[in-house]
């Protein structure tokens, strides 16, 4: 079983985002099957990648003049903030409150906001990339 099938999650056609976005479904799935020993190295590559995405969105929307730029930074800071939380248990080898962020939280939490903000900031980018 996967947490999220990386065949059918929601693309927003814009190649970054997309490609980043299998990144992190494929390392989410990793971490969901992960023994406890691999499981800290995991969830730190995701953290990283993570930050890194959001990084790069956050430059789009800069670059591009998203309107909602303010409301979808935001969220990434808030996520990253809960992220962080939950990487400082694990780095304290508190695995089950990682197992349960990544199996209860940040599946549902992807999807929602792949669908909403990022398919949002990719539309605008594609509208203005043809003006």
């Amino acid at each position: 079983m996967t947490l999220i099938d990386p065949c059918a999650f929601r693309r927003v056609a814009n190649a970054s985002i997309d490609s980043d976005h299998e990144s992190f479904v494929t390392l989410l799935n990793q971490l969901d099957t992960a023994g406890d020993a691999e499981f800290p190295g995991l969830f730190r590559h995701l953290f990283e990648h993570t930050e890194q995405h959001f990084a790069m969105e956050d430059r789009l929307m800069r670059d591009s003049r998203f309107p909602a730029e303010a409301e979808h930074a935001g969220e990434h800071l808030r996520v990253l903030g809960e992220f962080k939380q939950f990487k400082s248990r694990v780095d304290k080898g508190m695995l089950a409150f990682g197992r349960a962020f990544v199996r209860e939280r940040l599946p549902q939490w992807f999807q929602l906001h792949a669908s909403t903000m990022d398919s949002a900031l990719a539309a605008h980018i594609n509208a203005n990339r043809k003006q």
